[in-house]
């Protein structure tokens, strides 16, 4: 009588411990681009709800929020957000999907921002900024502001690493921010 062996040799562990490493090393990099790329869009449409909120508040008063006060990070006690909830947006978002607060500017307080020039920069001029995920000033691609030239503002999502990117949006319309997420087009 044959005895009969129960049980994986070696060489069957070791394949299936490369094929389980090989789908590993697939998915997930894809994965974390997904997840990044969720973390920016909903911060983008954060940052929209705000811009939308402070040009209602424009239209009524005349000027934004604070004017020349708010000058950098957000905070929940601050004028900026009291002016703006709830008449103008429910609950004002604080922090960006990466933990950082937004960074808001109004009125003068915008000039010099990215090189922003002061001619033509009023109190009813906002810039609302958020830092992306590496939490810095900056990222992958140096941004500076190019009224002429709106499109250089935009950066393609090639890598992870451009998810560093800041997002930024002045008076409600974006100046620096994923091509594909404003023009849809993908290039």
């Amino acid at each position: 009588m044959a005895k009969q062996n129960k049980g994986f040799t070696l060489i069957e562990l070791l394949v299936v411990v490369a094929v389980v490493g090989i789908l590993a090393a697939l998915v997930i990099p894809n994965a974390m681009l997904s997840i990044q790329k969720a973390k920016q869009k909903q911060t983008m449409k954060e940052i929209v709800s705000i811009a939308t909120a402070v040009s209602s508040y424009v239209t009524d008063a005349g000027a934004a929020p604070d004017p020349g006060n708010q000058a950098g990070p957000l905070a929940a006690d601050s004028n900026f957000v009291r002016a703006l909830s709830p008449t103008y947006i429910k609950l004002c978002p604080i922090k960006d999907n990466w933990g950082n607060p937004f960074r808001v500017y109004t009125g003068r307080a915008v000039v010099g921002v990215y090189g922003i020039p002061a001619p033509g920069i009023a109190d009813d001029d906002f810039l609302i900024v958020s830092l992306g995920s590496d939490k810095q000033d900056g990222g992958t691609v140096t941004f500076t502001y190019q009224p002429t030239n709106m499109a250089a503002g935009l950066y393609s999502i090639t890598s992870i690493d451009d998810f560093k990117n800041d997002l930024i949006n002045l008076d409600g319309s974006w100046i620096h921010a994923p091509r594909i997420m404003i023009s849809g087009s993908g290039t």
